[in-house]
């Protein structure tokens, strides 16, 4: 009898986000859909690293509803800065060959807006971004 230890999780991530599917769901939802494909961003970045980092990312619709319009948005961009150097993070110690960081989000989606499609191109690299994490952990744990 053979002793192999499973270590991947009982319980799979999606592995499905996209631009695309965003964009559409969000007309037809009338912008609620980027608000859940956000959360589910926030609570599995949570559920693949805080073991290791020890670091816990704030709930995107607790960001989106109260603390950013308290702090007139300065929130969102601390948050977003934040999520994507723990991606990244997150990435490079999983071994997974693909680069994503806050320089990703300052040069897309801040300085990328003056050309428009910047934050569509930001978010289709963050949605590529979780979605290797999220397929690294469904089988590795």
């Amino acid at each position: 009898m053979e002793n192999t230890v499973n270590t991947a999780p009982v319980g799979q991530l999606k592995t499905n986000k996209g631009l695309l599917k965003t964009i559409l769901l969000s007309l037809i939802t009338f912008g609620i859909y980027p608000l859940v494909v956000m959360s589910a961003v926030s609570t599995d970045i949570n559920v693949v690293a805080s073991r290791y980092d020890g670091k816990k990312t704030m709930h995107y619709c607790l960001l989106f509803f109260i603390v950013a319009p308290i702090t007139c948005g300065i929130a969102s961009i601390v948050w977003s800065h934040k999520i994507s150097n723990r991606i990244g993070a997150e990435l490079k110690r999983r071994g997974v060959d693909y680069s994503f960081s806050a320089a990703d989000f300052w040069l897309w989606n801040v300085l990328g807006s003056l050309i428009v499609v910047g934050p569509f191109i930001y978010l289709h690299k963050m949605f590529k971004a979780v979605n290797k994490m999220n397929a690294h952990y469904n089988v590795n744990g």
